[in-house]
């Protein structure tokens, strides 16, 4: 059984403790892997590493560090193939999604944040006897958790602004998904980072995260997960006086007015629905509908996402793979009944299903609920599975009034002809992202994250060079 290894001080090593975690195979449902328990010290050893690496990385050229960072992008797009399978393996999501989407993301993060280093200026500001001038210095250690759900496509969506930056890194990947995240490890020895400048540990959350966290002298937490976790990275780390950047839960709207282009909403409404079984922060889980279409849309909507293949991660006729975990899969599960004890009704769906030969893997059927109230906890709460509730509406303001209901703001899509509605909506909507007309269409240099309990900070674009680096005015008086 393969063992995962750490990467601290640009070697591969085990973990100082020497115990290691089972790491499962969500299609199967069996252990294929063995994944490092590191701890305390295992954090503290990074953190040694990362602090003697500082010096000389912030103080490296800019033109060299872009060279550097280009480098693991081009050595993540020459292993495509064997890095999306290791993906596929580790989540449970098609070969195909990651294949397209999250493997050449991976990539396109690192490349564009080596690029944007090399166009990040600062200002000035002349006075009548001075001049002001403003510097962008790099933090020191800082330290990166990231998710499941999109492992190294949000693993590199934070380490590539740090180290872009100037900056050293801790970094811990999920311990339910670490596989690429030590495969880029790999990468980066190839790519000459020098030693110490990147250190991923892996293990549990609460031996590895935590510690990140509450080290003293790690400057900054960029954070990506659930909602309850975030809030304790913010106990912590506020007190301290830590820079944070939390990326947390959604319950995301997804509006669609009558004068919608139907045939677009449909198809992309399928996939904003159910993309990597719904495990996506962005996926649209409460859908409204304009009364006038609300039938035929049902009528429709149902239909496609019976014509969902459910099945192995590895075959390419695979649109929905496994849920990443037991105890994620229970869970998603669980939200379900909860949906029928409310009153909801099971459109399609609704049941685990089990793949021949894959009989102890976790696999659920795309499914949609109907006639469920806006403030029932299966609307309210993240439930982050392929599960989806639709219900019509007959006016802006009530379907805005449903939209803003939960305590989740990440995002929402609007389907919308009219341009005048369509801001309307933008403006009075409860998120960070609004897409008007399509879904997950992103540009890496515009802000990203959410409000209410999904969010602290932004990522993406000058945003994420601006978080990991500390501002600091210079006045020379003429």
């Amino acid at each position: 059984m393969k063992r995962i290894s750490n990467y601290i001080n640009g070697v591969l090593s085990e973990p100082i403790s020497g115990s290691y975690l089972d790491l499962y195979n969500p299609s199967t449902g069996q252990p294929y892997a063995k994944v490092p328990d590191s701890d305390v010290r295992d954090v503290e050893k990074a953190f040694t590493a990362a602090e003697e690496a500082f010096a000389n990385w912030s103080s490296m050229p800019v033109g060299d560090r872009s060279r550097v960072l280009t480098k693991i992008a081009d050595l993540i797009e020459d292993n495509l193939e064997r890095l999306a399978s290791a993906e596929s393996l580790d989540n449970g999501k098609p070969v195909s999604l990651a294949i397209q989407v999250d493997i050449p993301r991976a990539a396109a993060n690192f490349r564009f944040f080596a690029q944007a280093i090399t166009q990040f200026s600062t200002s000035a500001h002349e006075m009548s006897d001075a001049i002001n001038y403003t510097l962008r210095q790099p933090l020191g250690v800082v330290g990166t958790i990231s998710p499941w759900n999109l492992p190294l496509y949000l693993f590199t969506w934070k380490i590539a602004p740090a180290l872009a930056a100037g900056n050293t890194v801790i970094a811990k990947p999920s311990e339910v998904t670490p596989m690429t995240a030590f495969l880029l490890s790999e990468l980066c020895i190839e790519a000459g980072l020098p030693k110490g400048v990147l250190n991923i540990v892996h293990g549990d959350g609460l031996k590895v995260g935590a510690e990140i966290t509450k080290h003293p002298k790690v400057k900054a937490i960029s954070f990506t997960g659930s909602t309850k976790v975030g809030r304790e990275i913010a106990r912590v780390a506020a007190p301290m006086f830590k820079k944070i950047s939390l990326e947390m839960g959604g319950k995301n709207p997804n509006i669609i007015f009558a004068d919608c282009n139907y045939e677009k909403m449909l198809a992309t409404t399928v996939r904003s629905s159910f993309a990597n079984q719904g495990q996506i922060c962005l996926c649209g889980s409460r859908i409204f509908i304009e009364s006038t279409i609300y039938d035929k849309f049902k009528t429709d909507f149902v239909n496609r996402v019976k014509m969902l293949k459910v099945g192995p991660p590895s075959e390419s006729s695979t649109d929905i793979g496994a849920i990443v975990s037991q105890v994620h899969y229970e869970k998603i599960l669980s939200y379900i009944q909860l949906a029928k004890e409310e009153g909801g009704t099971i459109l399609t769906g609704g049941t685990a299903v089990f793949p021949k030969g894959h009989d102890h893997g976790w696999y659920i059927e795309p499914t949609i609920i109907e006639g469920l109230d806006a403030d029932c906890r299966t609307n309210q709460e993240e439930i982050f599975g392929p599960v989806v509730t639709i219900m019509p509406f007959d006016s802006e303001k009530e379907v805005l009034a449903y939209a803003n209901s939960t305590n989740y703001g990440l995002s929402c899509t609007v389907w919308t002809e009219n341009i005048s509605r369509a801001n309307r909506i933008a403006k009075a909507i409860e998120a960070g992202i609004v897409w008007v007309n399509t879904w997950l269409l992103r540009d890496l240099r515009t802000p990203f994250g959410g409000v209410k309990n999904s969010g602290v900070g932004r990522e993406g674009g000058l945003e994420a060079l601006r978080f990991f680096t500390e501002t600091k005015n210079v006045c020379i008086q003429f």
